[in-house]
């Protein structure tokens, strides 16, 4: 789950995560082979991806489909500009942080906003959209990004926000999906929006949506803020999974190809065709075998998590599974973020038979433990399941069974504490380390695998107050290695986001970075 979000897959995520990836429902859809009549060289550019829409209502959402939409549709206080990591003034026209505590943040609501139905947006609105996804709470929603949060006082144009304890990585948070901006008339206070339609003031309208197959967007005229759209209506198009994604962009169904296709498409593009472009993001997703650490679950022990992790192939699945597109990961924190270690490698450099026997041997435990494998679409793939089946139960010191189970399903699921383990990609809310460690493993982790640590909450809390996020480092890397010892997680790789997409669509280098934003206005035909 976003999403820190999960991944259609992940914000787990975490918003799972995971990412992230994450994030999903596999439902057949429209659009497997020829263009629509009407959408042509000047018609929508129609783009495709495997991605999930879970709920339009940005309170009840935080994976990486929904949120996709979401950044499109709905403005937040702030927001990316390609290329930078620094969050920018959008429905606002300024914020920052007031005093030196890093307890209080205010933002100036930008004059003249108007949401798609033409109501004016208020700060008003501001603080309704805030309170209600705090007050809503919805297991699969974003309230969880907002736990430093205490109060929205709002003025006529200024809208100030007090939080529980100093957090500066607070911007961030206001610049992802959780920070959309609803319309109060139109959004219920206690519940969630159903059907069909968003009232938002984002640089798009949704001209018409239709779960698991299509979303047809339009530039929104209202639109004032930070983005400079390039005026291109575009169609999304859902696919059920890899396979149909990489059938229609075969066909030329879709113009761009997102999230997520086959390995072997990327890894045998060819540099030379001229008529493809093959962009690669400075983001990372990462993907993670999650454990319930409930009561009653069969992977309660450490013991029992700590052999896992010392049986698990990282590189088999990298070069099996993935075609190298993917790079295997050590620890929490991927690559290229501050604080990324290599915990779990030093802890369990290689796979490790032997090691595992003994684990399990001195906790008491007779082998071989039984345990489950729960996944989803674009959360993992049934090789990737398979294969961590075959390294566990070669090993003789377990019996594994796997569960591929629906999006919508698999999100309730785990939720609730339904499997033993689960597979998650995260996909990262914002450009901080805090997105995979806060919304992963933090006491109220959108991954629900009940995991807690007070050392680990004390060293969050620390991150949380430096505002020079460089000088966080060595905090982050004593989070990594807690969680090597206790292992609520084993993470598995990391790897980019790549997009296809014809030589005449420009744009597509800035769809997808380490922000989280999928920036679908900047796609335009050459």
């Amino acid at each position: 789950m976003r999403g820190g979000r999960l991944r259609t897959g992940a914000r787990a995520v975490a918003r799972a995560a995971g990412a992230a990836g994450a994030l999903l429902l596999t439902v057949a859809v429209a659009g497997c082979g020829l263009t629509d009549p009407g959408e042509g060289d000047d018609g929508p550019i129609t783009v495709g991806t495997t991605d999930t829409v879970t709920s339009l209502d940005p309170a009840g959402a935080y994976d990486v489909g929904s949120w996709a939409l979401i950044g499109n549709l709905y403005q937040s206080l702030l927001t990316y500009t390609p290329g930078s990591t620094t969050p920018v003034p959008d429905a606002a026209s300024r914020c920052g942080f007031q005093g030196g505590d890093l307890r209080t943040y205010g933002c100036s609501l930008r004059e003249g906003l108007r949401f798609g139905n033409g109501d004016e947006v208020t700060t008003k609105d501001v603080k309704f959209s805030f309170d209600r996804i705090r007050r809503i709470n919805d297991p699969q929603g974003p309230a969880a990004l907002f736990e430093t949060l205490d109060t929205v006082d709002t003025t006529e144009q200024t809208v100030t926000f007090r939080l529980k304890a100093p957090d500066a990585t607070f911007p961030f948070k206001l610049a992802t999906g959780a920070g959309a901006i609803v319309d109060a008339t139109r959004y219920p206070a206690d519940a969630l929006r159903t059907g069909t339609e968003a009232d938002g003031s984002g640089p798009y309208e949704l001209d018409s949506y239709a779960p698991g197959s299509t979303a047809r967007l339009k530039p929104a005229g209202h639109y004032k803020g930070a983005v400079k759209p390039k005026g291109s209506a575009v169609t999304v198009r859902y696919y059920a999974g890899p396979a149909q994604l990489s059938e229609a962009w075969r066909k030329r169904a879709v113009e761009v190809a997102g999230r997520q296709l086959p390995p072997a498409d990327i890894a045998r593009q060819s540099p030379a065709d001229s008529s493809v472009k093959l962009m690669e993001s400075s983001g990372s997703v990462a993907r993670s075998l999650v454990f319930n650490l409930r009561d009653g679950s069969p992977v309660q022990d450490v013991a029992i998590r700590q052999a896992v992790a010392a049986v698990v192939d990282r590189e088999a699945l990298a070069r099996d599974v993935h075609l190298r597109t993917v790079e295997p990961l050590y620890a929490l924190v991927p690559q290229g973020l501050t604080g990324h270690s290599t915990s779990f490698f030093d802890a369990y450099p290689t796979p490790d038979p032997q090691r595992a026997r003994t684990l399990l041997h001195q906790a008491g435990i007779s082998a071989p433990v039984s345990l489950g494998i729960a996944y989803s679409q674009g959360a993992a793939t049934d090789a990737e399941a398979d294969l961590l089946k075959r390294q566990l139960e070669d090993t003789g010191l377990f019996r594994v069974h796997t569960r591929h189970v629906e999006w919508k399903e698999f999100l309730q699921g785990y939720a609730r504490g339904a499997y033993d383990t689960y597979l998650v990609s995260w996909l990262a809310d914002f450009p901080d380390p805090d997105t995979f460690t806060t919304s992963v493993v933090g006491k109220d982790s959108p991954l629900h695998s009940g995991y807690t640590n007070d050392r680990v909450e004390r060293l969050i809390r620390a991150t949380q107050r430096e505002e020079q996020r460089i000088r966080t480092a060595d905090d982050f890397r004593a989070i990594q290695k807690i969680i090597a010892e206790d292992v609520p997680l084993v993470p598995l790789w990391q790897k980019k986001e790549y997009v296809l997409g014809d030589a005449d669509i420009s744009g597509t280098e800035y769809l997808s970075d380490g922000t989280g934003t999928w920036r679908l206005w900047q796609l335009a035909r050459m």
